[in-house]
């Protein structure tokens, strides 16, 4: 990231097995599904995800992508790995934010 860019940052992401459900405290993430099909878990919800599907993830939502998948991710603000909790790891009680 550079110092001058404070807005977001742009990823070209290939999933191809099931995320585990983690949450951000800071960061709205945008998906854009270029290629593949499957679905994101949202605070329960299930979305289906098909190429040209776009969801906004906002802060505190417990989300997961499952699916082979090529996505554009842009977080906002840029991703910091220190805004990513995963729901249950040692390093995050099962309570949620």
């Amino acid at each position: 990231m550079e110092d001058w860019n404070q807005l977001a940052t742009v990823h070209l992401t290939d999933i191809h097995a099931d995320s585990r459900a983690h949450y951000h405290k800071k960061m709205t993430e945008i998906y854009v599904v270029l290629e593949g099909e499957g679905y994101l878990e949202a605070d329960g919800e299930i979305i289906p995800l098909k190429p040209m599907t776009t969801v906004m993830i906002r802060p505190g939502c417990v989300h997961r992508a499952v699916g082979n998948l090529r996505i554009i991710n842009v977080p906002m603000p840029p991703f910091d790995p220190a805004d990513e909790f995963e729901v249950g790891s040692p390093d995050q009680p099962a309570e949620l934010p």
